[in-house]
C-alpha cells in the first residue's frame, strides 16, 4: 500500500527588503513520504525567496514534469520555474526552454560535485539562476520542521534569517550563475 503525504500547514511571513516585499501566505504543504524535513523547509525557503501573489507550490516529487514551485501569468504562460537539489542536465534544458525564467537551488553534499558536472552545458541559458545552500545551513532549517509552523523568513542584502518560535537559522545564498 502507497504511503500517503504528510501535511503541514505553514504561516509563511516574508519581510524581503531587497524586493520589498512584505506579505504572510497561509500554505497547505504535502511532504512526499520520500521528501525529508530538510528539502520540504528548502522548498519553502525558496517559495520566501521568490514570493509573489501568483507564485504556487507544484505536487513537486510526485510528479517528473513539473517543478517545485512555480509562477504562471494570468495567460497561462509559465514565468518561473523553481527547482530543487541536484537536477539532471536534461532536466535543466527542458526546464529553460519551458519558462521565462529558472532557478535552481542546489544543496547537499554533492552540490559542488553536480555543478562541476553541469556548469559548462548551462552556459548558454540566459534564463537559468543557480545559487547553492551550504550543507549546514540547509541542515538547520529542516531542524525548525513542526506540522504546524508560523514560519519568518528575513531577507536583506541577500541574506536570508528564517525563524520558528525561538529557533532561527541563518542561510547564506552562493550564486553559482546568474541570469542575464
Amino acid at each position: 500500500m502507497a504511503q500517503k503525504a504528510t501535511i503541514y500547514k505553514v504561516e509563511l511571513s516574508v519581510s524581503d527588503m531587497d524586493r520589498h516585499y512584505y506579505e504572510t501566505h497561509k500554505l497547505t504543504v504535502a511532504k512526499h513520504p520520500s521528501e525529508t524535513d530538510e528539502r520540504m523547509m528548502v522548498r519553502l525557503l525558496a517559495f520566501a525567496l521568490n514570493a509573489h501573489e501568483q507564485l504556487e507550490l507544484t505536487k513537486g516529487l510526485s510528479t517528473d514534469d513539473e517543478p517545485d514551485i512555480w509562477q504562471k501569468s494570468l495567460s497561462g504562460e509559465l514565468d518561473l520555474w523553481v527547482a530543487l537539489g541536484l537536477p539532471s542536465e536534461k532536466i535543466v534544458r527542458q526546464s529553460c526552454g519551458k519558462a521565462k525564467e529558472v532557478i535552481v537551488y542546489s544543496y547537499g553534499r554533492a552540490a559542488d560535485v553536480w555543478w562541476e558536472k553541469i556548469k559548462n552545458s548551462t552556459t548558454r541559458f540566459d534564463n537559468l539562476q543557480v545559487v547553492n545552500f551550504s550543507e549546514s545551513d540547509t541542515r538547520d532549517l529542516g531542524n525548525l520542521a513542526s506540522r504546524s509552523m508560523k514560519l519568518q523568513v528575513n531577507i536583506q542584502d541577500g541574506d536570508v534569517m528564517v525563524s520558528v518560535d525561538e529557533s532561527v537559522a541563518y542561510v547564506t545564498q552562493t550564486i553559482w550563475k546568474k541570469t542575464t
